[in-house]
């Protein structure tokens, strides 16, 4: 009897070691599969990466270069009311003598001061 049990323990160590060697197999084949699959989203994540970043200095030297247009009308602007004031200050002076020299009226020049004053 011992021999009948002796055999089936035999076909039960080759059916077990031939299931582990199975297993093995389809665990490198999954292993594979992984790294293949690992390396092409690394690749993609790279790819990715960069054209991003590409984007990124694209829209950072358009924002610059909106800024410094942005900057440079305003100092164009300061520079217009600065200028614009100080000749409507040189009008208000010329204006405040010919009021005292009655070349015009006190309605005539508190209208034009006026008309100055919303202006600056």
């Amino acid at each position: 009897m011992t021999d009948k049990k002796g055999g089936y323990i035999d076909k039960f160590l080759k059916k077990a070691d031939k299931a582990i060697q199975e297993g093995v197999k389809k665990a490198d084949e999954a292993l594979e599969e992984a790294v293949e699959l690992s390396s092409m989203t690394a690749k993609q994540a790279s790819k990715t990466g960069k054209a991003l970043h590409s984007q990124a200095k694209k829209e950072r030297i358009a924002l610059q270069k909106k800024g410094i247009a942005k900057i440079n009308e305003g100092i164009s602007n300061a520079k217009k009311i600065t200028g614009n004031t100080h000749d409507d200050l040189e009008i208000l002076k010329k204006l405040g003598k010919l009021r005292k020299a009655d070349v015009i009226t006190e309605k005539e020049f508190q209208a034009k001061k006026k008309k100055i004053l919303d202006r600056i």
